[in-house]
């Protein structure tokens, strides 16, 4: 199987980012809609990752959903928040997430803890758990390609060990007539929690 991940760490200026880039007319005009330069910085650290795996932002697609793709028929997730930017590219469907670890995911945790509660533990680790199963959820979500899921009510993540730093996942929407399982990977780094996920065969 050949996956590939690609990290970067956003260093650079807007200007140095913008510099180093050539994109499509219509992401060049999705990059100018955007307010944030946080945002424009890390949609511009994504292109040099494209360079990194041997591709440009012309090789790159979006669906109707907003699911990227490559020209190749590569499968592509991306990811990025604050100063981290990652991809991930496969000749399988995947996703992956990148998150800062932060207070407020305990405050969210309702909107989608779901099954996991049962081995959840407030007292321990909960933050960086929380981060995980996010990850996952959110990796997931862009594997499927359905605005329908629930994080909490359709996607369950079982048990992990920080051991294997992976874990397995259990996609199930009776409205859309998928069952599915998943394998995750995670790990942390600089704050961040990183987290693919591969379709099991």
């Amino acid at each position: 199987m050949d996956t590939q991940i690609f990290i970067w760490k956003i260093l650079e200026s807007e200007a140095e980012l913008n510099a180093a880039v050539e994109l499509q007319d219509k992401h060049l005009h999705r990059l100018n809609g955007m307010l944030s330069e946080q945002h424009r910085k890390g949609f511009l650290s994504v292109r040099k990752l494209l360079i990194e795996a041997g591709y440009t932002d012309f090789d790159l697609n979006y669906d109707t959903n907003g699911k990227p793709s490559l020209a190749d028929g590569k499968h592509i997730s991306i990811t990025h928040s604050y100063d981290f930017s990652a991809i991930i590219v496969s000749s399988q469907n995947v996703g992956i997430d990148l998150e800062k670890q932060r207070e407020k995911i305990i405050k969210i945790a309702d909107k989608f803890i779901g099954s996991e509660s049962s081995f959840l533990n407030i007292e321990r680790n909960y933050k960086e758990d929380l981060s995980v199963i996010w990850g996952a959820k959110e990796a997931l979500y862009k594997m499927c390609n359905s605005r329908s899921l629930s994080f909490k009510q359709d996607m369950h993540i079982h048990d992990f060990t920080k051991n294997t730093n992976q874990g397995t996942a259990l996609v199930n929407c009776k409205e859309l007539d998928f069952d599915s399982r998943f394998t995750f990977h995670f790990e942390t780094f600089e704050n961040y929690t990183l987290v693919y996920a591969l379709e099991n065969e």
